[in-house]
């Protein structure tokens, strides 16, 4: 839908015209997966997907929602009564949005907001992250607060996700989505949220990254990643560490060594591992050598089937089929328990390789895909 088909959307739902129109993108993670919570280095991208906003402000004390992607009408929401477990389904994450911003003391009023997205919902590919940036964006942009940065828009989306919806997420997905640049990678490394942006142009090295959907539904508040993020902070403190971040690679057999269980010892070997891998990912960029990081994707994969145990058979399947193909490397992407793998293959593989996957699991979604724009106003 164009932007001018957008704004006439606005229109037909609520009866006037918007004030302007914002997107905000969905991610994939190149690697770092599960590190940004505990402390740890990440390296996301932007989709070219988006999830956009019109909206139009009220002073009347209302917040009302409506997408163009979800069923039923308008959500309208009393901004005076929102507090975590008043709002359900979709709407949670605006209202949790709206709510975490005026509680952090931003003159935020209400707003007609109407959405659509091309984010792969359930992909994990962080379609909640875009939504909530990009009502962060619009909301703040049209009731002028100023001086916020755009790391700390994505602290504020963090902090609603945390607290108002209930899923103890890093801050990763909000700050690729507010974040990235077209063309780059963003090297973030959470603890002191320093950012890089990566050079990251596959075509002009004859290459792409294929993007597999499995369509296997996950949900990071159903207790899962809770208890994930739990078991790492419990291996700090067994380990006398402010988080896992904290134990170098080179010392990881006696972080182990010390470590009362089995499982302990798994969270811990992936996030430490993880985390070099990032710093292998990083230098191979750097030099220029890009198709070397496909194993490296690859053993990424291996640490969070086996170590972290949060893929499932169907991406499973992808990973191995996509290698067996001629991939150059493929790691499930994402949170987990189901959502999207990610191929690396040569430009001449990328018809065979999509072929053989889609063989294997008839029911994925595959495209193609590249660093796209952070969150933008539109008009």
């Amino acid at each position: 839908m164009t932007d001018a088909a957008f704004e006439i959307a606005f229109k037909n739902v609520f009866g006037r015209v918007a004030e302007g129109a914002w997107a905000a993108p969905g991610r994939v993670n190149l690697i770092g997966e599960h590190t940004d919570y505990n402390d740890g280095l990440v390296m996301p991208f932007a989709l070219p997907h988006t999830t956009r906003a019109a909206v139009a402000r009220r002073d009347d004390g209302l917040l009302r929602l409506h997408s163009a992607d979800m069923d039923g009408g308008v959500v309208e929401l009393p901004i005076a009564d929102l507090a975590p477990g008043t709002t359900e389904g979709w709407a949670r994450y605006p209202a949790a949005v709206l709510w975490t911003l005026r509680g952090a003391g931003h003159a935020i009023g209400g707003a007609d907001i109407h959405y659509d997205s091309t984010v792969p919902v359930g992909g994990g590919l962080s379609s909640s992250a875009a939504l909530q940036v990009v009502t962060a964006l619009a909301l703040t942009e049209l009731h002028g607060v100023q001086g916020l940065s755009r790391q700390e828009l994505a602290l504020l989306c963090q902090s609603s996700e945390n607290t108002y919806v209930g899923a103890p997420v890093g801050v990763m997905d909000q700050t690729a989505s507010a974040c990235c640049t077209e063309g780059h990678a963003l090297h973030l490394d959470v603890r002191g949220l320093a950012q890089r942006q990566v050079p990251f142009d596959l075509a002009a090295e004859g290459l792409r990254l294929l993007v597999c959907d499995t369509r296997v539904k996950h949900a990071h508040a159903d207790g899962a990643y809770g208890k994930l993020r739990a078991g790492c902070e419990a291996a700090a403190e067994v380990l006398g560490v402010p988080a896992l971040r904290d134990v170098a690679f080179d010392g990881l057999q006696a972080a182990l060594d010390a470590l009362p269980d089995d499982r302990l010892r798994r969270l811990t070997r992936h996030v430490v591992t993880e985390n070099q891998r990032v710093e292998q990912v990083l230098a191979l960029l750097d030099a220029g050598r890009t198709r070397e990081i496909g194993p490296v994707l690859t053993a990424g994969h291996v640490s969070l089937r086996d170590d972290f145990q949060v893929s499932c058979p169907e991406l499973d399947l992808v990973v191995d089929t996509a290698l067996a193909a001629g991939a150059l490397g493929a790691r499930m992407t994402g949170g987990g328990f189901g959502g999207s793998a990610i191929v690396l293959v040569e430009a001449a593989d990328e018809a065979a390789v999509g072929a053989a996957v889609a063989a294997a699991l008839p029911q994925v979604r595959q495209f193609a895909t590249v660093p796209g724009p952070g969150a933008r106003r539109l008009w």
